[in-house]
């Protein structure tokens, strides 16, 4: 049905049906075919390796060419791709003429241009714009140091410098209590000689110095020759024991990890680091939105940023130069996010720095008040509500021309953090809790032997 009368006359407006409002719409796309024009980049439209041997379309691949394919299943339309003659994004001069993509869209060259292609305020008014299909933000491409940090204490790493205190601490209270507790029970005095009976003198074997030997050589996993006899000091012997195990095992996991995992140091951590120093050149795209960015940016940050990207030789031509030289070093590229994540799958020597200096989106040009727009934008949705948008990208970011090898590089190389005293600290109150029990005991070895010995002078 197309439409029905709302009166009994005729002459009554006819009401078009949504469906055949909807209908038509695509119909109106369908078997048109559209001149689409892009930019050769990684991996959004690429050449195919065999490309001199085939024509037309077939000459290309990548994220965006499947997607063009996606939204002409939708809507019906025939495509065929272009390059723009100049290699450029868009911008306009200060005639106020526009250059790549965008002047192919104004002058009528295409229909509609796609590509990693920023939406912006100044190009929106020159062309309209579809949904976004991609989000992605300015970030910093860099190189990752080679040299590993070593420091002459690296056997001091596995423990934080408060877990040494702490241990150092329960050394050295352990060593007086059980000098204490050694001192206290009656069963750790003996005679050291029993067969002279009458030169009865007592001896006990925790002395303080000798305290502090029988805790060092349990703590080195070495022990001593001396042996606690009362329950109280077994006790502390036995609690210690643990704490030591538990102590020992811990640094050497650790210290395993400290050796075989490099700790890697970057000399700038975020785009303000970047801004405040001068030793390493940064740049981007030389048309484009990025380079709008930081020129009609207000933030001070970004002012200093541009005021020194002005002043040197900086700007790349492609995204794959502004690559090439972060790759020879002291450089760093700013670019949108999502071809940096493309590059650092495949390039392990290569990595992001910080998080996203703003929000964008990539969408599909067309020539203003073009009916294209708003049924590219609806086919997109589909796109994305199906997850298709999630799985191409998925596709040529995660598997496609040695997507992912890097992946595995980066498991091996997570960081090792020293062990603090929340990963440790319930070893410390075991600790703690034993001693208070050797202590508890030590004084009821006094008070029954003390009782025992007065019973038998009263006796």
């Amino acid at each position: 049905m197309i439409g029905y009368w709302s009166g009994s006359q005729p002459s009554q407006p006819l009401n078009i049906s949504e469906e055949w409002r909807d209908n038509y719409s695509i119909m109106s796309l369908a078997n048109q075919t559209l001149t689409v024009t892009t930019i050769i980049n990684a991996p959004y439209c690429m050449l195919r390796e065999s490309s001199k041997t085939k024509e037309g379309n077939d000459r290309f691949e990548g994220y965006v060419v499947d997607l063009i394919e996606e939204l002409s299943k939708i809507l019906g339309f025939k495509y065929k791709f272009k390059l723009v003659a100049d290699n450029a994004y868009g911008a306009r001069n200060e005639s106020g003429y526009w250059n790549g993509l965008i002047g192919e869209i104004i002058n009528g060259k295409a229909d509609i241009a796609i590509v990693d292609l920023t939406i912006t305020s100044k190009r929106a008014e020159a062309v309209d714009f579809t949904l976004p299909f991609m989000n992605t933000g300015i970030s910093i491409l860099f190189k990752k140091p080679t040299t590993k940090v070593t420091t002459l204490f690296s056997f001091l790493s596995p423990f934080s410098n408060v877990v040494w205190v702490y241990v150092l601490a329960a050394y050295v209270g352990v060593s007086c209590i059980l000098f204490i507790v050694g001192r206290l029970s009656p069963y750790e005095w003996d005679n050291p000689h029993p067969c002279r009976q009458e030169d009865f003198v007592l001896e006990n074997n925790f002395s303080l110095t000798n305290s502090f030997f029988f805790t060092i050589g349990s703590l080195m996993q070495q022990g001593s020759d001396l042996t606690p006899k009362a329950m109280s000091t077994r006790a502390i012997a036995a609690i210690w024991y643990f704490f030591t195990l538990i102590m020992i095992s811990s640094y050497t996991a650790n210290l395993a990890a400290f050796l075989t995992v490099e700790k890697v140091i970057y000399p700038i951590e975020s785009a303000e680091e970047l801004s405040m120093q001068s030793s390493i050149e940064y740049g981007c795209l030389a048309s484009g939105s990025t380079k709008s960015f930081f020129q009609d940016s207000n933030i001070t940050t970004f002012k200093r940023m541009w005021d020194f990207m002005k002043t040197r030789d900086v700007f790349m031509p492609k995204n794959v130069d502004g690559k090439h030289r972060v790759e020879k070093g002291n450089y760093a590229y700013l670019m949108e996010s999502a071809s940096i994540e493309y590059i650092v799958e495949r390039n392990c020597n290569l990595t992001q720095i910080g998080g996203l200096l703003d929000t964008k989106g990539y969408g599909i040009a067309t020539k203003k008040h073009s009916k294209h727009r708003n049924l590219l934008s609806q086919a997109i949705l589909k796109l994305q509500e199906t997850g298709r948008l999630h799985m191409l990208k998925e596709k040529w970011w995660k598997q496609k021309k040695g997507g992912g090898q890097c992946a595995d590089e980066g498991k091996k190389s997570s960081s090792v953090t020293a062990l603090k005293i929340d990963n440790v600290g319930g070893v410390f109150v075991v600790l703690l809790g034993g001693l208070t029990l050797a202590f508890f005991v030590a004084i009821c070895e006094f008070m029954w032997r003390s009782r025992k010995s007065t019973a038998g002078c009263v006796r």
